[in-house]
C-alpha cells in the first residue's frame, strides 16, 4: 500500500512539473519585443515577458530589443538578441 501511494504522489508530481513547463508565455526559437529591465547578478539583461524572466546577454538597462528565445525553463528562459 505504501509503494502504491508513493508512486502515485510521483506521478502527481511529475505531472505538476510538466505543466508548469507548459505554462510559459514564451516559445524557444520564437522572437519577442521586450525592454530589459534589470541586470542579473552575473551581468545579463533581465527583460519579462507576461511576467516571465528572460535572461538576455549583452544587454544594458532601458534597451529596447527583438530577443529570440533560445531555451525555456520552468521559471524562466534564455534568449539573445535577434
Amino acid at each position: 500500500m505504501v509503494v502504491f501511494l508513493f508512486k502515485r504522489i510521483n506521478q502527481d508530481v511529475k505531472h505538476l512539473f510538466s505543466n508548469m513547463q507548459s505554462s510559459a508565455p514564451v516559445e524557444a526559437g520564437k522572437n519577442y519585443e521586450v525592454t530589459i529591465e534589470d541586470i542579473a547578478r552575473e551581468g545579463d539583461g533581465i527583460a519579462r515577458v507576461s511576467g516571465f524572466v528572460v535572461f538576455v546577454p549583452n544587454t544594458e538597462i532601458g534597451d529596447e530589443v527583438t530577443i529570440k528565445v533560445n531555451k525555456v525553463m520552468s521559471k524562466f528562459a534564455f534568449g539573445e538578441v535577434a
